[in-house]
């Protein structure tokens, strides 16, 4: 794991995300010193919606509508 001036950061930002994401190293950011951010390239997924399954769950019908007819303004 690669470690860095916050200073440094600051100054050559986006070749370090590049860097990141080429490598799939991490790279920790310090203040003082002290680690203050953890930088990470994303999880690979070759589908983001893949990343949601599980996620959800239908209860019911779904093409229903959701009040009854007698309740609608526009059939009064």
């Amino acid at each position: 794991m690669q470690q860095i001036k916050i200073s440094d950061f600051k100054a050559r930002c986006l070749a370090l995300l590049e860097e990141v994401e080429r490598t799939g190293e991490c790279l920790t950011i310090l203040k003082r010193g002290r680690p203050v951010a953890l930088i990470s390239p994303p999880p690979k997924v070759d589908f983001p919606q893949r990343g949601l399954f599980g996620t959800v769950k239908s209860i019911g019908d779904i093409v229903a509508p959701v009040m009854p007819e007698e309740e609608w303004e526009c059939l009064q």
